[in-house]
């Protein structure tokens, strides 16, 4: 895996955070890594976005953000409504293989769903996946209506020709309800694909020292991490 696009089952689920992480022990690992953000949306131009954040967590990393709008829409409608230019699939796709070109792995953060529109023709992240030949890894949310929106997204992608790697739980609450404990086990079977991590809620907010010894604990070692799907599931979906 030399390019992976991080697509959420909506928005607020956590993929930045989950992008950070990958990013985290990939560089702890010494390779040198590159986060594409093609849209940053609601987020005015002298304010940090998602990127800024990626920064703060997982250290020297090199990001590049394509197009920024100041309205908090998809990017095909903030780009409407502002008269800007939007960004179309081909141009992530171009800016991801660049950035590949000098990068042991390049990670492509979407905005919101698999389906959200970039621009009028209806270009979406698994445009460009699909153009890259990219895997896509859900970053789904731990309680109740998680299951349709999971099993949507991946029917979508596995319809498209898209390879979904698997899945990574976004912000584990504290307490997790009896919902959030059984989707642990429903999640994979609902994406057909693996569990690949169980990030905590409220992990932005940690320093980054901590924050690299969480993603290590919270995700496979797929990525590099510790995490064990069987046993987090267990402990999880025993009754209490």
């Amino acid at each position: 895996m030399t390019v992976l696009v991080i697509s959420g089952t909506g928005t607020g689920v956590g993929k930045t955070v989950v992008t950070a992480a990958i990013a985290a022990l990939a560089r702890d690992r010494g390779q040198s890594v590159a986060v594409l953000k093609p849209a940053q949306t609601g987020v005015s131009q002298d304010q940090p976005g998602d990127l800024a954040d990626v920064r703060r967590l997982a250290g020297d990393v090199v990001t590049r953000e394509i197009r920024r709008y100041p309205d908090p829409l998809s990017p095909d409608a903030a780009a409407r409504r502002r008269g800007l230019p939007p960004v179309t699939p081909a141009e992530v796709a171009k800016a991801a293989s660049e950035l590949h070109d000098e990068h042991e792995l390049v990670l492509v953060e979407g905005a919101g769903g698999l389906l959200v529109p970039f621009d009028s023709g209806g270009g979406t992240i698994a445009d460009v996946s699909w153009s890259l030949g990219a895997p896509v890894l859900i970053v789904a949310e731990p309680g109740l209506g998680t299951i349709n929106a999971t099993a949507l997204t991946s029917e979508v992608a596995t319809g498209r020709g898209l390879d979904v790697v698997g899945l990574v739980i976004g912000a584990w609450p504290a307490r997790p309800d009896l919902a959030a404990r059984c989707n642990v086990a429903d999640l994979p079977v609902a994406a057909g694909a693996p569990l690949l991590g169980v990030l905590p809620d409220g992990l932005g907010e940690v320093t980054m020292a901590e924050f690299l010894a969480e993603a290590r604990r919270g995700l496979s070692p797929w990525f590099g991490g510790e995490f064990d799907s069987d046993c987090f599931t267990g402990q999880v979906s025993a009754p209490q």
